[in-house]
């Protein structure tokens, strides 16, 4: 079983940058895929953002270009870099891992959840 946990959420005005982490304890997490989700108010949960055992990744279409995901091994972390925040990017962002093979964006695939990290953008 791993926990985890995230960190990096804050306070941005819009067009700026924040960077998220997902500290891992008690597995490693490169044997994992792993993902970002987030939860805006009165939203489901959408996907962000993943990336696999093998380090490919895969993005919603709204953060294509802006957002990217990355892992470090040595830190048994992943990172999630956001760049020109949109103020509709308000959310819960949520760091999420799988055993199982399937498609990333299906969040009933993921085995473990960190308890989130509240992200907001101002206008």
């Amino acid at each position: 079983q791993v926990q985890l946990v995230e960190s990096g959420g804050g306070v941005v005005q819009a067009g700026g940058s924040l960077r998220l982490s997902c500290a891992g304890a008690g597995r490693t997490l490169s044997t994992y895929a792993m993902a970002w989700f987030r939860q805006a108010p009165g939203k489901e949960r959408e996907f962000v953002a993943a990336i696999r055992r093998d380090d490919t990744t895969n993005y919603a279409d709204c953060v294509e270009g802006r957002f990217t995901i990355s892992r470090d091994n040595t830190k048994n972390t992943v990172y999630l870099q956001m760049n020109s925040l949109k103020p509709e990017e308000t959310a819960v962002y949520y760091c999420a891992a799988r055993v199982v093979i399937g498609p990333p964006g299906l969040s009933n695939l993921y085995d473990y959840w960190g308890q989130g990290t509240q992200v907001t953008v101002s206008s």
